[in-house]
């Protein structure tokens, strides 16, 4: 069957567009607002991050090209599985959980796992992303373990949340299915290179699938990490790479007019450098919701560094903060246009949702009720993110509006590389190396220690010796 993303006339009518309008001058005002020579005047700067990005190349803006054979592999394997299991289980936590769970929820019924007419024989989700006793305990009693297969995601096959749901979910397994059958249940999708998890893999004979070692947990959504649990659940994976590849075509050009990545990069980057450091993405459709969530961390773990390439201490990051409409009207929105003039608003908004709701004409005599009717929910909902980007403006809050004409796998394929170039570009321009995370890994080494993992016997000192806390501070 013929691909949709093969039909030209098809993917520039689903092209993503980015409407920054309400960032400049004309619309909110000299006091906050950006002109355009203020933009064009960083168009060396830009060139040359430009330039060093085509030269580094990281891992991410392979994927979209690099992976025929690999996703061949997993839809034959999630097609072979179908049916012989009911659910399926993402083990992981961070980079190794929030993309998978952003996918899920765009791309398929929001009511999934609890419609087989929309599941259409795939697996239902579950992607625990936390070591919470309570809730992982209760998910292990409720799910059929035997029609249960869980993908264990670490590159390191060394984190200990990872690991620890592993171990777990393993004994469990082994006491319901034998340990003679366990290898059926897992597969593990890790470096193919060093690790403790590939060495797991080979010794328990796990289906395993590879992460490319240049590319970061944040960055991997795109990568088996992703794609193996979007195969399962009826994801069109090829549709998803055609995206992110279509959006790269697009953002080719370092002219920041032309390329969408760079020119939302450049305005995000402003903003910060204005005093607006605070970056809100603010979703109108529930589909995109946990798109947020996974741009915060891509937001937070790559731009928020001590140090830039030169070792000096700058103590820079914007802080990403999500926010879904219409639902938070009604509980930020007040902060937002009334609160201090430091974030920048990016709303996303969907042309198309794929079904429209009336609503109807009832009680027509109590006038705060009956003009809803005849009206849909659609254009409510529309409505509502027109009105309050034309309210931020009004005062002078810089805001912005990416638009997808509908949410599927091209157009989410399209955003998902739009903001991971994005943030690429403004690692750059403040000159910090946006593909480490040097700032967590403390956090992880004083737990490895307490929990007696060799080699990290001085921080579990550390740990020991930190300062005593005053009693009488604690009410």
């Amino acid at each position: 069957m013929a691909k949709r993303f093969n039909d030209n006339e098809w993917t520039n009518k689903m092209r993503i567009k980015l409407d920054v309008n309400n960032m400049f001058a004309e619309r909110v005002g000299p006091e906050h607002g950006f002109t355009r020579e203020e933009i064009t005047a960083l168009s060396d700067k830009v060139e040359e991050a430009h330039n060093n990005i085509k030269q580094a190349k990281p891992g991410f803006m392979d994927l979209p090209y690099e992976q025929t054979e690999i996703v061949r592999e997993i839809k034959e394997f999630a097609a072979k599985k179908q049916g012989e299991f009911d659910n399926f289980v993402v083990l992981g936590i961070g980079g190794s959980a929030l993309g998978n769970i952003a996918l899920q929820t765009a791309l398929n019924d929001p009511y999934y796992n609890y419609r087989n007419d929309k599941r259409g024989g795939c697996c239902r989700l579950f992607v625990p992303d936390n070591v919470d006793p309570v809730r992982f305990k209760s998910l292990l009693e409720t799910l059929d373990l035997k029609k249960t297969v869980f993908n264990v995601i670490s590159k390191s096959g060394g984190t200990a949340e990872t690991m620890s749901q592993y171990l777990i979910a393993r004994k469990a397994v082994a006491e319901v299915v034998g340990e003679d059958k366990v290898e059926k249940h897992f597969i593990a999708t890790t470096s193919a290179n060093s690790g403790y998890l590939i060495e797991i893999s080979k010794r328990e004979d796990f289906k395993t699938f590879y992460i490319p070692d240049n590319v970061g947990g944040r960055f991997s959504v795109l990568t088996p990490v992703g794609l193996v649990s979007a195969a399962f659940c009826g994801i069109d994976i090829e549709e998803l790479l055609a995206g992110a590849a279509y959006m790269d075509k697009l953002c080719q050009s370092s002219d920041l007019w032309q390329n969408p990545a760079y020119l939302n990069g450049v305005l995000q980057y402003m903003s910060y450098k204005e005093g607006k450091p605070l970056s809100v993405m603010m979703p109108y459709a529930h589909a995109l919701k946990d798109m947020a969530d996974w741009y915060r961390q891509l937001w937070a773990e790559s731009l928020g560094k001590e140090v830039d390439r030169e070792g000096n201490v700058i103590n820079v990051g914007p802080t990403p903060i999500k926010a879904l409409g219409a639902t938070d009207q009604h509980s930020q929105v007040q902060l937002y246009t009334e609160g201090p003039f430091d974030k920048v608003i990016t709303f996303l908004e969907v042309e198309d949702y794929g079904v429209e709701i009336e609503i109807p004409a009832v009680y027509q005599d109590i006038q705060g009720v009956s003009y809803l009717g005849g009206h849909t929910l659609n254009e409510l909902i529309r409505t509502e993110k027109n009105a309050t980007e034309l309210a931020l403006s009004k005062r002078g809050r810089l805001n912005s509006t990416i638009i997808l004409p509908e949410v599927n796998e091209f157009t989410m394929g399209q955003l998902i590389y739009m903001l991971e170039l994005q943030t690429a570009l403004v690692g750059e321009l403040f000159n910090i190396n946006a593909f480490n995370q040097p700032g967590v890994e403390l956090g992880k080494h004083y737990t490895y220690g307490v929990l007696g993992r060799e080699g990290y016997d001085d921080k579990k000192q550390e740990y020991d010796e930190r300062p005593k806390k005053d009693k009488d501070l604690i009410i």
